[in-house]
């Protein structure tokens, strides 16, 4: 699966760069996209979204006429043996440039597991497990964000049909906030899960 978050919905307690430079990285957004898919892949991760401030059309690609963003920063989400991990980069002044810098990392990441040092690879990764911001409220269920009431049978449609509803409001354009529309494109991507559907 590879759905792509909009906007840019950054990682709480990660410090952000005040001044990107410039990356020696010559590759199109979609070699890094894809690059970074498979690393994730390699290394048992699942399910991951791809959070930017590059709005991207159905087929996964950016639209031609759109401007370079402001905020070139990238965090991707994703599962890794049952636990939420990101990891988020803004060094570089391109959107392309942070996506391979993180596949980049978790390529060298996956080097520690091949040279037989799993258990140091283990602890690693526990440094980029997705945590809430501080004094944040617990996370709610995907029921409660899409508004499904437990003892109502979960479908497909019925998600979707939730999820578009929801999103009428969530989403920062129609006066919600990016906050909102990650959680509620988590809580789609949750219930599907939960009822086996794939995404």
């Amino acid at each position: 699966m590879s759905a792509e978050a909009w906007p840019l919905s950054w990682p709480a307690g990660w410090p952000r760069t005040q001044q990107p430079a410039r990356s020696r990285f010559d590759v199109s957004f979609v070699m890094a996209r894809d690059g970074l898919f498979e690393e994730i892949a390699r290394m048992g991760g699942r399910y991951p979204v791809l959070s930017t401030n590059i709005e991207l059309r159905r087929d996964g690609l950016p639209y031609a006429s759109q401007k370079t963003p402001n905020d070139p920063g990238v965090a991707v989400y994703f599962e890794r043996k049952g636990k939420q991990m990101v990891f988020a980069c803004d060094r570089w002044d391109l959107v392309k440039d942070n996506i391979r810098a993180i596949q980049k990392t978790i390529e060298a990441m996956r080097g520690i597991e091949r040279w037989g040092a799993s258990d140091m690879l283990e602890r690693a990764f526990s440094a980029f497990e997705a945590l809430p911001a501080p004094g944040a409220e617990p996370k709610r269920t995907w029921r409660e964000v899409l508004g499904i009431l437990p003892d109502v049978p979960a479908s497909r449609a019925l998600i979707e049909a939730f999820y578009r509803d929801r999103a009428r409001t969530a989403h920062p354009d129609a006066g919600g906030s990016a906050e909102a529309f990650h959680e509620l494109q988590q809580a789609r991507l949750d219930a599907l899960k939960a009822i086996g559907e794939r995404t």
